[in-house]
């Protein structure tokens, strides 16, 4: 059922990029519509999946991808609908199209392992999967930022600075987007030590949980580049250019952990 999210992401991403290279607005509408009915067929899935399981479908890697590319779409869509601004959709969804590609074609099964079961295991990687989402828009509000910062550089104002905000925007958004990211990052890292203080000790993957473990190791290595991002925004003026750049850091940290290392290298995260 994976398939049909991905086939409606596809046809928004074709729609963003015309909507991007031609500004036409009945275009721009064609794509939030078909972003929409991407969302809502994913919150079908979603739902569906939890119903199945009885918690939020995140116990193996591909489930979390799909639920990490839902909470993605979800928060691009608020902050579409927030700033009445679509450019930003042609950077975000080939990010949905590829990630929804892995759980379309390689599907898990949930784990009902009784390790996995309680509230705080839900809170722990529900934060941590908001976190993520709240990071890839803020890499690609980045990305954007230094595109348009070059063509303004160059003096030559032609494709993007037409279609992207002002850089005044775009880094007041990737500011917020830190923001919001570093604190769930930092809920979602405390309830998951408590959850590990409390998880039934006999079940090896608790007894393989610690800093030698590589998912857990990079999940502490991103709190001290995004806790690094927020203090230096606010305290030694490293907005623009290099919050882009490091917002860009932080995001690939993120995808190495949240793709290979999930997949072939840990022992404690490995549901």
């Amino acid at each position: 059922m994976n398939v049909i999210p991905l086939a409606l992401y596809a046809g928004a991403l074709v729609a963003y990029i015309w909507h991007f290279t031609k500004r036409q607005p009945t275009i721009g509408r064609t794509a939030t519509t078909l972003l929409m009915l991407a969302a809502l067929a994913h919150t079908f899935l979603i739902g569906m999946e939890t119903m199945q399981a009885g918690h939020i479908p995140v116990t193996n890697a591909s489930s979390a991808i799909s639920t990490f590319v839902w909470l993605l779409v979800l928060s691009y869509l608020y902050t579409e609908m927030t700033t009445e601004e679509r450019a930003m959709g042609a950077f975000i969804l080939p990010l949905v199209v590829a990630l929804q590609t892995i759980p379309a074609l390689h599907p898990g099964v949930e784990d009902r392992a009784d390790v996995l079961q309680g509230p705080l295991f839900g809170i722990h990687v529900s934060s941590l999967l908001f976190a993520y989402a709240s990071f890839a828009l803020a890499c690609v509000i980045g990305i954007t930022y230094v595109l348009l910062f070059t063509e303004i550089k160059a003096k030559h104002l032609g494709f993007f600075y037409a279609r992207l905000p002002s850089l005044q925007v775009l880094d007041t958004m990737n500011q917020r987007a830190i923001a919001v990211g570093w604190l769930f990052l930092t809920i979602g890292l405390i309830v998951g030590v408590v959850w590990a203080l409390q998880a039934p000790g006999y079940d090896p993957r608790v007894q393989a949980m610690s800093l030698e473990d590589p998912k857990i190791f990079v999940a502490f290595v991103c709190w001290g580049v995004y806790s690094f991002e927020a203090f230096a925004a606010r305290r030694i003026g490293w907005g623009g250019r290099r919050a882009a750049y490091l917002s860009a850091v932080g995001f690939a940290i993120v995808l190495l952990n949240f793709v290979p290392i999930s997949y072939f290298l840990t022992r404690s995260h490995n549901f």
